[in-house]
């Protein structure tokens, strides 16, 4: 883990609501670049709206968000990547028809002049980005994405997220439905991204995956931060009962009262 204590991302207070469901109750949320924090919660903990806040898909209703130690506004998902924020979901919003470089630079691509696409200088990044993370297991930058295993297409959708000069990646679920093989891949790939100096937050089920990457685990339930862990100083026991039943500081529904 890097030495830099200051967070990249700091959230402070951040709520948010959708009607009379409090999705987000006042969240501290902090990851530090190299670093690897994991979101864990029970379905409904609020994981999910909290990601989504980043992103500027659903903006918080109120808090405060800084970046590199600047208060920033995030109202929408390109003011997300141009702080060099990017997020990989768990459906990889990859495009089975298109080919690996095609995929990368989808919404983005190179033009050599009007109406032709600079094939070569995107396969070459696609491939120094790929060879960057150690990506080794894809054969051809010019296969099908539905040719490509869950490994294969997770390490694909990593290296589009890191190729736009990203600062923090966060991975929603990365290892689900992969084999043992495959998740090794993506595993390891987790932790070359921290190794590159980025800040990752990884949300997952896998208390197992979790342990092995992470330095930190934030922990919420029902939309609010029950506990923050060093994952070198904690077991999945301690985990699960935060998960579970850790202290809120607020009881939903009786605030009014």
């Amino acid at each position: 883990m890097a030495d830099n204590t200051n967070p990249l991302l700091e959230l402070k207070g951040v709520s948010k609501s959708f009607g009379a469901v409090q999705a987000l109750q006042k969240v501290d949320f902090d990851v530090r670049a190299g670093e690897i924090m994991a979101l864990v919660g029970d379905n409904g903990a609020g994981k999910s709206t909290l990601i989504k806040g980043i992103a500027g898909i659903y903006p918080f209703d109120e808090g405060e968000i800084y970046f590199d130690g600047r208060k920033v506004n995030i109202h929408g998902p390109k003011e997300a990547a141009n702080l060099g924020i990017e997020i990989v979901y768990q459906d990889l919003a990859l495009a089975d028809n298109l080919d690996v470089v095609a995929n990368m630079f989808l919404g983005r691509e190179r033009v050599q002049w009007p109406g032709r696409l600079d094939e070569v200088s995107m396969e070459q990044t696609c491939l120094e980005t790929l060879d960057s993370l150690s990506v080794t297991t894809v054969q051809s930058v010019r296969l099908p994405v539905a040719s490509l295993s869950g490994g294969q297409r997770q390490a694909i959708a990593v290296a589009k997220a890191v190729m736009w000069n990203s600062r923090l990646v966060i991975l929603d679920e990365p290892t689900a439905a992969l084999g043992v093989a495959q998740t090794r891949q993506v595993l390891d790939l987790v932790k070359r991204l921290r190794d590159k100096g980025l800040g990752v937050v990884v949300i997952s089920h896998n208390l197992h995956d979790i342990f092995e990457v992470s330095d930190r685990i934030t922990v919420l339930r029902l939309g609010q931060r029950v506990k923050v862990f060093e994952s070198a100083h904690t077991n999945q026991q301690e985990v699960v009962h935060a998960i579970t039943a850790g202290t809120l500081n607020h009881v939903p529904g009786m605030d009014e009262l």
